[in-house]
């Protein structure tokens, strides 16, 4: 397996996508990772060397996180990004890994990488995590702002292939997020979406509410990109504001302060639980080739588990299965 890595996107960009990366290489010598990116500037990092399934393959441009996502895939040719994207088009790489830009990734995944026969729109998948640590596979969450009702149906067809294939869950149940349980609740979209889910090849098991989603009603969310970003965006404040406020309460005193003490091995898996870095990432579904988004402040630890999912996914045929299954073959 070849899994290109955009070295140079990230909040913490290239020192952890690189530390990651090696990290990865340490513990898969199996699978040969390409790094792309400014030589120059990520060699000084290898101060142990390169590992010998390590590649670097230059790149004299970035994307900014600021960057207008067509016009810059469209004219930074030479940007690692771009680069990783073609080494997945001309199947010198199997995958490739970015921290940077959403917009930009999606517009590489579509221009460069080129979408999926049968496919409309490709949809950006995440595992959230759940109160049992099973975890949900919620998908669009993002990539696309505006969907139909044809495109969730789709959604849920490579999300269901994407939960068996790569965390082995046999017939994942599948559910619309909506603002009722009830069949006929929501806005258009999602009645017209239920009705197509329901005759789609899938464990379909309704309507599912957002305050149901961490207790694991289903396997599989779907949603629109709007709705879903709002989701996990407030999913993220809400977890980020309780240990905050956990952490000011426990230090108020010296009894809370002992209270802390004792529950620190439990408050910190709780934290680990709730943390994304654990995920890795969040592949777009609906491309030609694998195509994994990791968080834009993602570190070393999330880098490689970046690696640990998109090899999981390559071993499991995830991007044929999908293509089977939408396309009949």
């Amino acid at each position: 397996m070849r899994i290109a890595i955009d070295a140079m996107g990230g909040d913490h960009a290239p020192e952890q996508i690189v530390k990651g990366a090696l990290d990865a290489a340490a513990e898969w010598p199996d699978t040969e990772l390409l790094l792309v990116g400014d030589k120059a500037v990520i060699e000084p990092l290898m101060k142990a060397g390169k590992p010998s399934n390590v590649q670097l393959i230059h790149a004299d441009d970035v994307i900014g996180p600021d960057d207008e996502p067509v016009k810059a895939v469209r004219r930074k040719k030479g940007a690692s990004m771009v680069i990783a994207g073609q080494l997945v088009k001309d199947k010198q790489a199997d995958a490739m890994l970015s921290a940077g830009n959403t917009g930009a990734l999606m517009t590489t995944g579509l221009l460069v990488v080129g979408r999926m026969e049968g496919i409309e729109r490709p949809a950006l998948a995440f595992v959230l995590p759940t109160v049992d640590d099973v975890g949900i596979l919620a998908m669009d969450l993002g990539a696309n702002m505006d969907a139909k009702p044809e495109h969730l149906a789709q959604y849920a067809v490579m999300g269901s292939i994407y939960r068996e294939k790569v965390h082995g869950i046999k017939s994942p149940r599948v559910g619309l997020l909506n603002v009722g349980t009830e069949a006929k609740k929501g806005n258009e979209m999602t009645k017209a979406a239920y009705d197509l889910l329901e005759q789609a090849p899938v464990n379909f098991v309704g309507n599912v509410e957002s305050r149901e989603v961490l207790d694991r009603n289903c396997d599989v969310l779907i949603c629109d990109g709007f709705s879903g970003n709002i989701m996990l965006k407030s999913l993220e404040g809400t977890a980020g504001t309780i240990f905050a406020m956990l952490k000011t309460a426990f230090g108020n005193s010296f009894l809370t302060k002992i209270a802390a003490a004792i529950m620190l091995p439990q408050l910190k898996q709780l934290k680990k639980k709730m943390d994304y870095k654990e995920h890795g990432g969040a592949p777009l579904l609906g491309l030609n080739g694998l195509v994994v988004k990791c968080h834009g402040s993602s570190d070393a630890v999330a880098v490689k588990n970046a690696v640990r999912q998109a090899r999981i996914a390559l071993q499991g045929n995830m991007i044929e299965s999908i293509s089977s299954e939408i396309n009949g073959k």
